[in-house]
C-alpha cells in the first residue's frame, strides 16, 4: 500500500499524536497513520491515492495545519 508523508505544524505532545492518528485513521481507505512529533511529519498509508484536501480538512478541524507533502 502506498504511503504519503505530510508536514503538519502545531503538534507537540502525545495528545496531538493520538488526535491526529484517530481523525486521519477514520477516513475511508486509510489503513495506517504514523505521527512523528520530532520531525512534524505524519505518514498516511492508504489503499488508494489520498485526496490532500480531505487530509488537510480533517487536520485543520483537529486544530493543526497541514503545510504540504514531504
Amino acid at each position: 500500500m502506498p504511503a504519503t508523508t505530510y508536514a503538519v505544524s502545531g503538534m507537540s505532545c502525545g495528545h496531538c499524536k493520538a488526535t491526529l492518528t484517530k481523525v486521519i485513521g477514520e477516513l475511508d481507505g486509510v489503513s495506517g497513520v504514523e505521527v512523528d512529533l520530532g520531525s512534524g511529519h505524519v505518514t498516511v498509508t492508504a489503499a488508494a491515492g489520498l485526496d490532500d484536501g480531505v487530509i488537510a480538512e480533517v487536520v485543520d478541524e483537529a486544530g493543526y495545519e497541514l503545510t504540504g507533502r514531504v
